[in-house]
């Protein structure tokens, strides 16, 4: 129980940390500039929240994944699918050097529009996130994101769904010693 307060603790310190660097009074993500190659489109959390929840889409992101090419029907289980991840084990990989380099590979989808203070960003989404339910989707993470706007390279979800699914894997394996 201490040590749950201690990352919550820690997740906080980094949040602020993320809000200073970004120069900004949000502590979530309320803009979204989805990326698919040199289509840009700035759309708000709620409605990516709602198309991932519901499948509707709005008439901004209708015409964004047409332009791209891209199915929405394929994208929104990336977004919504979770993956298990235990808070207390998370803080210490994502605290470590492998950590790092897991918040490195996931700061090419999601990141800050300045690319400044990623790791730390996304570091306190993944903590908040989990800390939650114990599980971490993507939507969560744009949705928990310490920064009033996040950035989306589309194109490359599906590769961070599966960089957090390698996370929750390794995890298991850490338990296993």
């Amino acid at each position: 129980m201490l040590y749950r307060f201690i990352v919550l603790r820690r997740a906080l310190f980094i949040v602020s940390m993320c809000v200073l660097f970004s120069q900004t009074s949000a502590l979530a993500a309320e803009q979204v500039v989805l990326k698919y190659g040199i289509f840009r489109e700035s759309i708000s959390v709620e409605e990516l929240s709602k198309f991932a929840e519901t499948g509707e889409l709005s008439r901004s992101l209708r015409v964004n994944f047409a332009l791209a090419q891209q199915d929405p029907k394929a994208i929104r289980p990336y977004l919504t699918t979770p993956v298990k991840i235990d808070l207390v084990i998370l803080d210490r990989i994502l605290n470590s050097p492998i950590g790092n380099v897991i918040l490195d590979e996931l700061s090419q989808v999601i990141h800050t529009p300045s690319r400044r203070a990623d790791r730390q960003a996304l570091r306190a989404a993944l903590i908040l996130s989990a800390s939650e339910d114990g599980q971490v989707t993507l939507l969560e993470i744009i949705e928990n994101y310490p920064t009033v706007n996040v950035e989306v390279d589309g194109e490359r979800l599906e590769n961070a769904y599966h960089q957090l699914r390698r996370l929750q894997v390794g995890l298991q394996d850490l338990l296993k010693f």
